[in-house]
């Protein structure tokens, strides 16, 4: 009876809005609260777990409702896998913002080359999906450099990431893809530890002949661009944010729709069509919704967050609740009004929509960057604009403030202590 009341307390704790609200959460926090005695590391918005609870419950967080990064090239997200062990290494051994930064920064340039390095059509063609393959790779990254490795114990680090890389996308379309980044995130963590202690790993996994992460996953992959231009190029200047909750890859139908938006007075009971054309890999991924079941098919469906945006001029958290999407108005405009089709001279991101009122007036836009992508960046005030909407649920005003600021100048940040102390919300 006391473990029951312990599962009914966990899944109080994290029944609230914002991430803590996604359908899953609830279910992910009973996992890492059981996953391993302790209560010394921060989680963003709650109160504390275990070294292990904390990075896989971050890692969840980042992800539960689909409002982060994507690495388009590899479509890979990489925050989630990344920056939650760095979090918890950092707190732990109470080190400075400083050292965070660089971490982060290997982490992030880790996973994102050695996903260049693939040959991602072949990848692709596979079925694997890149979170829980590349992720642990950046996540021993950035421990790897908090716990300052040589290269022989980094090198080390990297065979034991390789030899937990998993994930593919027959979990696509449930919330085990959301699983598969978090997971990747305790992967690189273990990895980590597992190599400071002297545990032998192949330090050639990414190109040995016999199960190598390139010949396995890919048709061997080009190695050589992994190191290209290493130092003077950043492949994390190819990760993009999110402007909105909602898909990577239906971002610049949501930019397009926006767009329309500004510039013309669309009124949803004038809307009598909406047409969506998305590149083929787009088309595969979210044009197959225009009915939907739940949170997360809401966030991945085309139908249903063009739909939404039309009609609420706006697209945040509080369009993928309930009594939002499953409104009878918005499913049947999402079923009926909506079409979504592959446009052949799309690719990527890219994204057309066209509107046509009652009157049998047209109005078209086109998107080749969505904001947030490296191209069309969002701007620090838009960032810090995301964050304070988001954050006001779970933290004081001046916790927000003291985030913003201490994020802003990380660099001169004297312990990432103080800066979890901030995202912290202590259990009531």
């Amino acid at each position: 009876m006391r473990e029951r009341d312990k599962a009914c307390a966990t899944r109080s704790r994290f029944r609230e809005g914002d991430s803590h609200g996604g359908e899953e959460t609830p279910q992910v926090a009973a996992l890492a609260t059981a996953l391993a005695p302790g209560a010394d590391t921060s989680i963003i918005g709650a109160d504390r777990l275990s070294l292990a609870g904390a990075t896989i419950l971050n890692g969840f967080l980042i992800t539960a409702m689909t409002m982060c990064d994507a690495h388009r090239p590899t479509l890979t997200h990489v925050t989630r896998e990344v920056v939650p062990p760095a979090l918890a290494i950092a707190e732990r051994d109470n080190l400075s913002g400083r050292d965070l930064l660089t971490a982060l920064a290997a982490g992030f340039e880790v996973t994102t080359r050695v996903g260049i390095g693939l040959d991602f059509p072949s990848f692709r063609a596979k079925g694997f999906h890149g979170p829980g393959v590349l992720g642990p790779f950046g996540a021993a990254a950035a421990v790897g450099r908090l716990l300052g490795f040589d290269a022989e114990t980094m090198a080390r680090g990297f065979g034991l990431a390789g030899s937990q890389s998993a994930g593919t996308f027959a979990a696509w379309g449930t919330p085990t893809v959301k699983f598969h980044q978090c997971r990747g995130a305790l992967s690189g963590l273990m990895a980590a530890l597992l190599a400071q202690q002297g545990f032998l790993a192949n330090p050639g996994f990414l190109t040995f002949p016999d199960g190598g992460l390139y010949s396995a996953y890919s048709d061997g992959g080009h190695p050589e661009r992994v190191t290209a231009d290493l130092g003077t190029r950043w492949e994390l200047e190819q990760i993009a944010l999110r402007a909105w909750p909602a898909a990577a890859a239906i971002q610049g139908m949501i930019t397009a729709l926006f767009d329309l938006l500004d510039q013309h007075d669309l009124r949803p009971q004038d809307v009598n069509h909406v047409r969506v054309g998305l590149s083929q890999t787009a088309f595969d991924l979210h044009g197959g919704y225009a009915t939907y079941v739940g949170k997360f098919q809401a966030l991945l469906s085309a139908h249903y967050t063009a739909a939404a945006t039309l009609h609420d001029q706006d697209l945040s958290l509080d369009q993928f609740e309930p009594e939002r999407y499953d409104a009878p108005a918005l499913t049947r405009f999402a079923a009926e009004r909506v079409s979504v089709a592959v446009d052949p001279a799309l690719s990527g991101v890219q994204s057309s929509v066209q509107v046509q009122l009652s009157d049998r007036a047209t109005f078209t836009a086109r998107c080749t960057h969505p904001r947030g992508s490296p191209e069309n960046p969002l701007t620090a005030a838009q960032v810090e604009a995301k964050f304070r909407r988001y954050a006001a649920p779970r933290l004081s005003s001046a916790q927000v403030d003291g985030v913003i600021q201490a994020v802003t100048q990380l660099d001169r940040l004297g312990s990432v202590r103080e800066l979890m102390n901030m995202l912290r919300r202590a259990s009531s």
